[in-house]
């Protein structure tokens, strides 16, 4: 493996080549700036960078300039020659291909103005946009492996563990377990053969969660120096890195920067000369979501089918063949490095007082600015979704939002002002989870959301135990009888005690999580249920059994002009009228299916 030294450029043009922008051309607009500056004769000054996630995904695909801090965001093909042209040759910025926030009118609106990024804290996203995750040089000219080289040259194991319990870090995988004392359990474990095993739970299945894959696409040296320096501490000599197979930039990063990792001798045996040995293997796992439980996913990387087993014993005591096990996710492992250089202290200096450091959310659902940001614990629902997340597309109301992926629960709008951290949300009746969170608007049935979480671990589950296997199938059929219109009040009770019996009765955390939904939304959102249980109605128009579709026949004919879209759309033959004339719903054959409510685009056909 060839080491490139470096050259010195006049500008460097990072463009993000994560997952989203990669979808949306960002390889094509890289070979275009290439193609481009190399025809103005100016490759010796300018460097095109491929980087990992910038975060602000919604506007993708991205560039930043640098020097100066200029973002430029949603590029096609055709924008180059005009952009190399104007700013790297006449020096003037394109301000039409720059994201311009609504809410300021600055003359060129660099990165650090825009409120996406203003309130975020890097840590775990530290190197976000600022190196080519494929080149170990980019990392290590970021302080890469320094804090390695500290841990394995003047620390002890103890003194590693104490750091990082002086932190506060906890677990960032969903449960907030201390990391420190989760390390020296492992460290104390007593295993026959001093055989010890550490794992990365790369494993994210959660909906609209993309924390740990953009992490390992974009700074995959964090993730492998974090888990350096935690086998130092624990005595480990061998990790696995366990990601799903959907993930596929992730795995080739991943497996690059391995490789660009022993060539550089910080892999392997006599590790920098120190004595220590420890080598990171990387197991695909086939995408079942119920392998993000710890002891699924360790029976997974053994080679058997991912189920989780009762706990006690603890991986901590046995889990790898039997041997004591460390596990964490990618975002804990990637705050490793960070804190062993800076120091626990520094680290605990942020956050709250029982929830130290920062947090990586991914932002979805009706918002704005979707994408991933990292900020401190202790921000507001408010200022992720209002200051970061830039509010709700439309001018509609936020009416809640869904933390810790499909187990977590569902925060109403008047808890906006609710403090984002593992106890605010625990007592909130959600989740920190793994960092997903989902923004839903007024016209979100919340019903219709429980029914949607649910079905999605319902399916997901195991089925190794009975209380998830068949209590979550249980509620599952009463909430969709209640989407129908055919629930009872009765049901109310009965969810909330199948609920209850889950939580305590499951095997695992899936099914002691599952209800988290259906409880939350009862608790904040009762009237809904009360509504397609008595009046027959969903208040948001999404329960389709529920709704009644009638046709304007004033602007099916005045705006319309008898269009006949919907008519030829209609499966059931439920519609009357001809080409050139209004229409109206034969209410006997409509079975509800909504279609010509989403084929016509003058708004005739009414929901009731």
């Amino acid at each position: 493996m060839a080491v490139e030294k470096e050259k010195l450029y006049r500008v460097h043009l990072m463009v993000c080549a994560g997952t989203g922008c990669v979808s949306n051309h960002a390889f094509e607009i890289k070979e275009a700036l290439e193609k481009e500056i190399k025809r103005r004769g100016l490759e010796k000054e300018v460097k095109v960078v491929t980087t990992g996630c910038n975060g602000f995904c919604e506007r993708g695909p991205l560039m930043v300039v640098q020097p100066g801090n200029i973002f430029y965001q949603m590029l096609t093909v055709k924008d180059i020659p005009y952009l190399v042209e104007e700013h790297l040759l006449k020096g003037r910025p394109v301000k039409k291909l720059m994201y311009q926030p609504p809410e300021e009118k600055t003359p060129v609106p660099v990165l650090s103005e825009i409120n996406f990024f203003k309130k975020q804290v890097l840590v775990a996203l530290r190197n976000r946009g600022l190196i080519d995750p494929e080149k170990i040089e980019d990392y290590i000219a970021r302080d890469g492996y320094k804090a390695l080289v500290k841990a394995l040259t003047q620390m002890t194991p103890e003194e590693i563990i104490h750091e990082v319990t002086i932190s506060g870090l906890r677990g960032r995988g969903g449960a907030g377990f201390p990391t420190g004392l989760k390390w020296q359990l492992v460290r104390n474990a007593i295993s026959p053969d001093n055989e010890k095993y550490l794992v990365c739970n790369g494993d994210e299945g959660d909906p609209g969660a993309f924390m740990d894959r953009s992490i390992l696409e974009a700074d995959p040296h964090s993730v492998i120096e974090g888990m350096l320096i935690g086998a130092k501490a624990i005595g480990a000599t061998q990790g696995f890195i366990y990601v799903r197979n959907e993930y596929p930039l992730a795995v080739k990063r991943i497996l690059i920067a391995l490789d660009q990792a022993r060539y550089y001798g910080l892999l392997g045996h006599d590790i920098l000369g120190t004595g220590f040995d420890f080598d990171i293997r990387v197991v695909r796992g086939a995408g079942a979501f119920v392998c993000g439980e710890e002891t699924a996913l360790l029976a997974s990387i053994e080679g058997r089918l991912g189920e989780p087993r009762p706990r006690p014993p603890y991986p901590a005591e046995k889990g790898l063949w039997g041997k004591p096990t460390c596990i964490n996710n990618v975002e804990t492992w990637a705050n490793i490095p960070v804190i062993i250089d800076r120091g626990g202290k520094w680290f605990a200096s942020i956050g709250t007082a029982t929830s130290k450091g920062t947090k990586v959310f991914s932002i979805v659902g009706k918002i704005n600015n979707t994408g991933l940001v990292e900020v401190p614990m202790g921000i507001t629902l408010r200022e992720i979704i209002y200051d970061i997340g830039g509010g709700i597309p439309g001018g509609k109301k936020f009416k809640a939002v869904q933390t810790g992926g499909p187990s977590g629960g569902c925060i109403p709008a008047e808890l906006i002002n609710l403090p984002i951290d593992y106890e605010s949300l625990t007592a909130a009746g959600s989740m920190m989870g793994s960092g997903g969170m989902v923004v839903m608007d007024e016209d979100t049935c919340m019903v219709d959301v429980a029914r949607y979480f649910l079905s999605f671990t319902q399916d997901e589950s195991c089925g190794k135990c009975t209380p998830c296997r068949e209590g979550t199938k249980a509620m599952l059929d009463i909430l969709t009888r209640i989407t129908e219109g055919k629930g009872t009040e009765e049901d109310l009770g009965l969810l909330e005690e199948l609920a209850d019996t889950i939580k305590e009765a499951s095997l695992c955390g899936l099914g002691k999580t599952a209800p988290n939904p259906v409880l939350t939304t009862l608790r904040y959102f009762r009237d809904e249920y009360i509504a397609h249980i008595q009046d027959k109605k969903c208040p948001a128009h999404v329960c389709r059994s529920l709704n009644v579709y009638k046709i304007d026949p004033q602007i099916c004919f005045e705006k319309g002009h008898g269009c006949d879209v919907c008519r030829r759309n209609c499966a059931t033959d439920a519609i009357i009228g001809s080409k050139g004339e209004a229409h109206k719903i034969d209410q006997t054959k409509c079975i509800k299916c909504g279609v010509c409510f989403d084929v016509c685009h003058f708004g005739a056909v009414k929901v009731e």
